[in-house]
């Protein structure tokens, strides 16, 4: 065998090699993927039903209720078009509120409630996911929803006068 078909068969062992490192990480990526969905996404059935995505909005006032054995919480979360029944069972962070920005991640189950296996909360009082604020934002401009009166901008995009 000549040294140049040693060489080829050595790109070609190479080319193999990257595609099948790159097939496995691509494939262990997918796996770990989230995608976000609004309320009134969720509502209109485009949310996976068997897979782990995210779920984001402004939990309604007077929404939060504990069950009995004190973990587990209910709440809605709206985009102000629509709303998604949502339940946890585990410590809420210490910024979770009624009418505070929310963003949870799990599935949906069978009964339409969402079931989170985690919930994130704004930072301040004055910052909103970005995908949150964006989903409000559409769906005011869409004319669905009423003017909340809050600002939708999150506070690192506020231009300072």
């Amino acid at each position: 065998m000549k040294a140049r078909h040693k060489r080829m068969i050595l790109v070609g062992v190479a080319i193999l090699g990257v595609g099948a490192a790159a097939s496995m990480a691509l494939s262990a990526l997918k796996s770990n993927i989230a995608y976000f969905f609004s309320p009134s996404q969720v509502l209109a059935g485009e949310s996976p039903k068997d897979a782990v995505f995210r779920v984001g909005g402004l939990v309604v006032d007077h929404s939060l209720k504990r069950q009995e054995d004190g973990l587990t919480v209910r709440f809605n979360v709206t985009d102000n078009a629509g709303t998604v029944p949502v339940s946890y069972t585990g410590i809420l962070p210490d910024l979770f509120g009624e009418g505070q920005g929310v963003v949870a991640k799990g599935r949906i189950g069978g009964d339409g409630v969402f079931y989170a296996d985690e919930v994130l909360a704004k930072h301040d009082e004055s910052y909103m996911p970005p995908e949150v604020a964006d989903t409000l934002k559409t769906a005011q401009a869409e004319n669905l929803v009423e003017s909340t009166g809050k600002s939708l901008a999150p506070a690192a995009q506020t231009v300072a006068q």
